[in-house]
Order: structure tokens, then sequence, then C-alpha cells
């Protein structure tokens, strides 16, 4: 897994490519909608609410891929097996990785946009 990077160069050119103008506001989207969901994990997490933890994480897995953090994708997948087999006490390391993994992203993407809008 490790050797998955932050930033999949690659799906995120051919995504500024289709969104053209609207590519920052996808940007933008993203990174807010992932924080609110990595808030609502840690409040699964401490409610024990292995169900919604599990959705919690299909949903960011998911946005993660598409917009393409595939490290951050990974490690939501890890996350939602957790959540699916009722394994909550095996979650906190992990969404301490996914914390970690997300300011990545969000240092890169924001790079990323500050690069293409000069």
């Amino acid at each position: 897994m490790a050797d998955l990077p932050h930033l999949d160069e690659e799906a995120l050119a051919e995504l500024q490519d289709v969104m053209e103008d609207e590519f920052a506001t996808l940007i933008r989207t993203y990174l807010n909608d992932s924080k609110e969901r990595i808030t609502s994990l840690k409040s699964a997490m401490k409610h024990r609410d292995a169900d919604a933890f599990a959705k919690t994480a299909h949903s960011l897995k998911g946005s993660s891929i598409n917009i393409g953090a595939p490290h951050l994708g990974e490690l939501c997948r890890q996350i939602e097996k957790v959540g699916l087999e009722e394994r909550l006490s095996d979650a906190p390391p992990l969404l301490s990785a996914i914390d970690a993994e997300f300011q990545q992203v969000t240092a890169a993407l924001e790079t990323l946009m500050a690069g293409s809008a000069e």
C-alpha cells in the first residue's frame, strides 16, 4: 500500500480536461465533503455505530478514488471493512492514518490548484 501515491496525476489531469473551469469547484467540494465525512467517521466510531461508520467510509473511499487520491481510497477501503465487520475497536489507528493522508492530499491538491490558476 505504501507504493500508492497521494495523488494520481494522470487521473487528475483527465478530470481537469473534462471539468475545465469547474475543476477548482470540484476540488473544493471534495475537500469540504471529505472533512465532513472524516468528522462523521469519528462520530460514528465514538457512538459505536458500525453501520454508519461503514457507509461513511464507503462514500469517502469512492470520492477519494474518483478525485485521484488512491492511497486515501485504499485506507478508506480498509476502514470500511472494519465497519462492515463491526470491529470499531480496530478503527483508531486507521482513522489517524486517514487524517494524516487527507492532510497530504489537501496540501497536494491546493498546490495543484495554485499552479493551474497561473
